[in-house]
């Protein structure tokens, strides 16, 4: 056993990183990307829109004067451009994604159109995520959300940490006492989200308020999800995966996902 784990060992310090040229088609600024999320919330729905990015560390360029429309088979929404918030288009009314229809996205552009087409999955209920103290502190952590594995029921879990109205805490900057994750569960079990790079873990005192919120994916929504984290958060560990292009189901030119979400929600109050 104990030549075991020397041999684990001798493979971790073996491991070595790997310079990559970041290499773009000559007209990959041309290409739009899309990230847009409508769910069976009732509210205004929005699609973001921007350019995309010929360097590693360039800054999103929003796309501003397109013309976004969201289609089902009884109803057709036009969508504006947020004039506070350029490349964010917005229903002018509230939107309730359903489950029974097949959606449309069509993106006018400089003459040009792209489109997608979207269902819905229904939503499924849960139970809390679990938290436990810090060894160190007094403050706690997110121990337990949902397994990271499902075959046959994938989902995207949003949790939103808040603790800005906790006392001793009023008076700091409240973004520093507020942090958004974002967790999923595959169909699918990789090598590199197993051995991923680890991540920062949050802490946050009792009174805290968490909003967890559970997105239901499509088949092909999930598979998106996949390529895109093998591309970005699961790059970097002991097995990293060639590089390869992430999924979408835009037409040509464009490059995102267009996806329609039953959204499922709880919160609760970290107690000690």
């Amino acid at each position: 056993m104990r030549r075991y784990y020397i041999y684990i060992a001798l493979f971790l310090l073996a491991a070595c990183a790997k310079e990559s040229d970041w290499n773009t088609p000559d007209d990959s600024a041309s290409i739009i990307i899309v990230d847009g999320i409508i769910t069976n919330e009732p509210r205004v729905q929005h699609i973001y829109l921007h350019f995309n990015k010929s360097g590693l560390n360039d800054n999103a360029v929003a796309l501003s004067g397109a013309n976004v429309i969201i289609s089902n088979e009884e109803s057709t929404y036009q969508l504006t451009e947020d004039p506070q918030e350029a490349g964010t288009y917005v229903t002018d009314s509230i939107v309730v994604a359903q489950a029974d229809k097949n959606y449309s996205l069509l993106v006018f552009y400089q003459s040009r159109v792209y489109s997608a087409q979207a269902y819905m999955v229904p939503g499924k209920s849960f139970p809390e995520l679990t938290y436990k103290k810090n060894d160190d502190n007094d403050l706690y952590h997110i121990d337990y959300v949902a397994s990271s594995f499902e075959a046959d029921d994938p989902a995207m879990w949003e949790i939103l940490i808040d603790w800005s109205s906790v006392p001793g805490y009023e008076n700091i900057n409240p973004d520093d006492a507020r942090k958004r994750l974002l967790l999923y569960t595959l169909p699918t079990l990789d090598v590199s989200q197993v051995f991923a790079p680890l991540v920062e873990q949050v802490s946050f005192p009792a009174g805290t308020r968490i909003d967890q919120r559970r997105y239901s994916l499509t088949p092909e929504h999930a598979y998106f999800v996949r390529s895109l984290l093998l591309e970005t958060s699961w790059q970097g560990g002991v097995f990293p995966s060639d590089p390869a292009n992430v999924s979408t189901n835009l037409s040509e030119g464009a490059l995102g996902f267009f996806g329609v979400c039953a959204v499922n929600s709880l919160s609760l109050t970290v107690t000690p």
